[in-house]
């Protein structure tokens, strides 16, 4: 029984092969070409399906499809032109039929009845285009694209600042840093013990940094302390989140008005971002400032960007998705009435683009601080250090006058959070949102103290549960002394020279 359906199937094999009119049998498995083709309706209707369920997910993701296709644009037409112009079905079906001459003549029909395809359109037996075949060339085109932007983004996302951390050590060209960590705290032991030594004949401004504006103890409580000294001490009223270069130049004439009112050279002490805009000012107008400034001390400063910033900030990640920097426009520009451009300059590419335009002068003393958060459980469960902040609200009082709302954070347990995920994703130190090694300044004395101190703590110790230590005040003054005994000095170096 099995033998006489063998047969069967065998006479039908043969009947087949014979009114496609194969005689050869070197030729079995050719005579399954023409065969193919009469399953294209099938491909074309799960391609339709593929194409439906694409153009769906590309959907969802709209916006960043057409972006995506712009750039990939000049790919795909090369990849049409190389699909039109190779083995297409047209150019398989016209071989087949002159390898076979007029022994094809029955598959003819069939072949001709197979879709070609010409300059990315397929076109059927009567000439006319198939707009659906082309709309699933576009929406397969669509997804491909943005599978390939997603896998980009993510790559992008999923590195991050890791690059960039710590650059400024290998640029070419910038001066080693030197340590004085031992004098730094010989000299804040002695403060401590009551002993003061800055001069008064110098002007001290302390340039305060990101929100300053919105926090009413910012510095506060150092200008009030340097200035029982009897020693003349101001705080730049400047615009905090503001641009770096204008508030450059805010310092700028903060600083000349200084010197033509006193006749006094001008010390600047900077924290956070206030350390980078004294920087800016210093680096862009040092031909009208180097008669009247004294030298520079940035106190966890990123003078080589924040990778908190450049995280939150940098396009083409997977958080495009979720709008975050709307969000912070909206946070920075309407809440607090500031610039966006405060926060995009303290990204790592904003700060290659400006040290590439402007450096520090190399004559100019320059004292770095930098500092090391805590992580330890205890740190994330602690309230004793806190921001006293004042946000306006969205109801104004007056026409000019908005009301202010008083708002208390502990940023203790926030710098510390942050601090830990910058050790657990890019194994760097930080005071939770500058790295220790952006914060050094080429060229700087550079303080690195043992103490876990957050970003938070230079601004707000007023309430420091550690009598046993230094406070924010007594360490702004052993900065700004070291710094006058570096550029005292730099001018004994110079003088030795001269002679």
């Amino acid at each position: 029984m099995g033998s006489i359906m063998r047969s069967d199937e065998d006479s039908e094999i043969e009947r087949s092969r014979e009114s496609l009119g194969v005689h050869d049998d070197g030729a079995r498995n050719e005579w399954l070409i023409p065969q193919l083709f009469t399953s294209v309706p099938a491909l074309n209707e799960a391609a339709s399906y593929l194409a439906e369920k694409t153009s769906y997910f590309a959907q969802c993701f709209s916006e960043f499809a057409d972006q995506a296709l712009v750039r990939d644009s000049s790919v795909n037409e090369e990849e049409l032109v190389t699909f039109s112009s190779g083995d297409t079905m047209g150019s398989v079906s016209s071989n087949f039929h002159s390898s076979h001459g007029s022994d094809v003549s029955d598959t003819s029909d069939a072949i001709v009845a197979v879709p070609s395809i010409h300059n990315g359109i397929v076109r059927g037996s009567n000439g006319q285009s198939s707009q659906t075949t082309t709309e699933i060339v576009q929406s397969t085109q669509s997804g491909v694209s943005l599978f390939q932007s997603l896998i980009s983004r993510a790559r992008r996302t999923v590195r991050g600042s890791a690059d960039d951390i710590g650059w400024l050590q290998n640029a070419p060209g910038m001066p080693p840093v030197e340590d004085g960590t031992g004098r730094f705290m010989e000299l804040l032991d002695s403060i401590r013990h009551g002993v003061h030594h800055l001069p008064n004949s110098l002007v001290y401004l302390l340039v305060p940094g990101l929100f300053s504006n919105h926090g009413p103890l910012y510095f506060v409580s150092t200008k009030t302390y340097l200035s029982k000294m009897g020693l003349a001490c101001h705080i730049a009223k400047i615009h905090s989140e503001a641009s770096v270069e204008k508030n450059a130049r805010e310092i700028k004439e903060y600083i000349e008005e200084i010197y033509w009112g006193s006749g006094k050279r001008v010390l600047l002490l900077g924290h956070s971002k206030g350390g980078v805009d004294a920087a800016a000012a210093l680096s862009m107008y040092w031909n009208d400032l180097k008669d009247k400034v004294a030298g520079l001390a940035l106190a966890q400063s990123p003078y080589g960007g924040s990778p908190i910033a450049s995280d939150i900030l940098r396009e083409g990640q997977l958080g495009d998705y979720v709008q975050l920097r709307k969000v912070l426009e909206i946070l920075i520009c309407k809440v607090i009435k500031g610039e966006m451009q405060s926060l995009e300059d303290l990204t790592y590419e904003r700060r290659k683009d400006f040290l590439r335009k402007y450096q520090l002068p190399r004559d100019l003393p320059i004292v770095s601080f930098r500092t090391e958060a805590g992580i330890t459980p205890g740190t994330f469960a602690s309230l004793s250090r806190v921001a006293h902040a004042e946000l306006p609200l969205v109801a104004p009082l007056t026409v000019s006058q908005y009301a202010k709302l008083p708002v208390v954070m502990p940023l203790a347990a926030a710098m510390a959070a942050c601090a830990q995920l910058l050790q657990v994703r890019y194994g760097e130190k930080s005071d939770g949102l500058v790295t220790c090694r952006d914060a050094e300044v080429p060229g700087s004395v550079v303080v690195r103290p043992k103490r876990k101190l957050d970003h938070a703590w230079m601004v707000y110790s007023s309430l420091n549960d550690e009598p046993g230590e230094a406070d924010a005040s007594q360490v702004c003054e052993a900065l700004l002394m070291l710094l006058v005994e570096t550029g005292q000095r730099r001018r004994h170096r110079a003088t030795m020279k001269d002679d």
